[in-house]
């Protein structure tokens, strides 16, 4: 097989008869008139001209890449956020480069160690545990970082979270409308950011409507997995008789409906059930799942027009955004003849199957 010369920019401009500045413009994504790039792609494509992009990015100090890291990437949460901020970052040009790094804080410094030698332009990042040694390591990267997910106050990025706690207490104030006295209450591990601030929704919201939230009423399950909920339901059923359970995701919130099924108990009639996240799962189950609506489309567009502002401006001031939460209800939690027609606190939004 004869000896193949690698293609070159001035093999591309000879075939395409056009200057060598011409031809690095138009591969470079530089203003050029229709006729001239598409002269130019074409003859590129006939040569299997292939650019540079390390060579580029030494030249631009550009990668056009953005990084977004989330603890799973199988969460329909991530899924969502992850879709809009593609959308977003894509309309200007960059291309999103996707990592699952666990909930370990250690993973995600690895991430920032690597990304900090020139591999993204920025990163999206939603941790479900802040370290002290994840906090020293955002704290001192040279990337531009928007964070999806609660801060610290005095950790100066930019950062879009829910109100987590509000979405909890949404919750319980629908199911004591309903009636329902004794709430069980599902959540993830308390470690996390999210469990921390669910677990403070629920013990708030029971306390104001003067229920007992008692100790054989809660559980924690290992992650916030459909596999883990299913343990964990199983713990809460084994130690209490609620007649209405809030679980801290909607895969939580699926397990628990398949442990509350096979022990013969009716939902909503005999145990409400509420979730979090409000992902086609909660739509999909049956009976469809109550859940709080935490914005994960809002929360992936929102820090994805963040990071787009900071890389246009690295020295603009720090922007902190709160997604409010919202209910949507469904048959999980409403006696049939019964939540039709009722009132509908405000900030819900109701959902007929």
């Amino acid at each position: 097989m004869p000896e193949t010369k690698k293609s070159t920019l001035a093999l591309v401009a000879e075939r395409a008869g056009v200057s060598i500045a011409s031809v690095s413009r138009v591969l470079n994504g530089q203003p050029a008139s229709v006729q001239l790039a598409e002269r130019v792609r074409a003859a590129a494509d006939a040569l299997g001209y292939v650019p540079d992009a390390s060579a580029r990015t030494l030249k631009t100090g550009r990668t056009d890449q953005i990084a977004f890291a989330v603890a799973d990437v199988g969460n329909p949460v991530y899924v969502k956020m992850m879709h809009e901020v593609e959308r977003v970052v894509a309309k200007a040009g960059y291309r999103l480069v996707l990592s699952s790094t666990g909930a370990d804080p250690q993973e995600q410094i690895g991430l920032l160690g690597s990304l900090n030698r020139g591999f993204a332009d920025g990163l999206v990042l939603s941790p479900l545990r802040l370290s002290a040694e994840l906090v020293d390591a955002l704290r001192a990267s040279r990337l531009p970082i928007v964070i999806i997910g609660t801060l610290p106050e005095d950790v100066e990025l930019d950062n879009v979270r829910v109100d987590s706690m509000a979405g909890i207490m949404l919750a319980v104030d629908h199911l004591v409308q309903q009636g329902r006295k004794r709430i069980g209450f599902v959540n993830g591990p308390v470690d996390t950011n999210p469990g921390t601030a669910r677990l403070s929704g629920y013990l708030t919201s029971m306390a104001e409507f003067g229920l007992a939230a008692t100790a054989d009423l809660q559980v924690a399950a290992s992650d916030f997995t459909y596999k883990a909920g299913r343990k964990a339901a199983a713990r809460l059923l084994g130690q209490s008789s609620p007649d209405a359970i809030v679980c801290s995701n909607d895969l939580l919130a699926v397990a628990t409906l398949k442990e509350l099924t096979e022990r013969g108990l009716r939902v909503p009639d005999d145990v409400a059930l509420v979730g979090m996240d409000n992902t086609d799962v909660a739509e999909l189950a049956n009976p469809s799942i109550t859940s709080v609506d935490l914005g994960a489309a809002r929360r992936g567009k929102a820090a994805a027009k963040l990071m787009l502002r900071r890389l246009a401006d690295p020295a603009a001031g720090v922007k902190r955004v709160v997604i409010e939460p919202t209910l949507s209800v469904r048959e999980s939690s409403v006696r049939a003849g019964v939540g039709a027609g009722q009132h509908i606190s405000p900030g819900y939004e109701e959902v007929r199957a």
